[in-house]
């Protein structure tokens, strides 16, 4: 099972301009099996788009899935959040440990462009990285 950062999805939404390699790394994540996202991920592409119907919609047409957020991966995202806080002095948004916690504890990789903190706080979790 692999899970898809919101700002990925969201670019291939609104067509932006790495959309292709998005799609490209999104059919090739569907042909080895089943990909998901997380509740953080599923409130930002609302919030991107016209709303909730037309987020699901979206996700229905692609083949993904929604997957909930568990209690253990709730704790690590905390977990990592504090420990940033505590190396940088800055406090950086709770979604992004949320995707990197969930992609890390219930899924088998991670589609997202922010592969240096999911490698700096999620230790052995894959990162997929769309290219061009």
């Amino acid at each position: 099972m692999i899970a898809v950062d919101a700002p990925v999805l969201i670019e291939l939404l609104s067509n932006g301009p790495q959309a292709d390699a998005v799609e490209s790394c999104l059919r090739q994540a569907l042909v080895g099996g089943r990909v998901v996202i997380c509740s953080v991920t599923l409130a930002e592409l609302c919030a991107s788009l016209r709303g909730g119907s037309q987020a699901q919609e979206a996700l229905e047409e692609m083949g993904i899935h929604f997957n909930p957020m568990e209690a253990k991966s709730a704790l690590r995202a905390g977990e990592m959040q504090r420990r940033h806080r505590q190396r940088t002095g800055e406090s950086r948004r709770m979604d992004d440990f949320m995707v990197g916690a969930h992609a890390l504890l219930q899924c088998d990789a991670l589609i997202t462009w922010d592969d240096a903190l999911y490698r700096d706080y999620f230790k052995g979790l894959k990162l997929i990285v769309p290219h061009a």
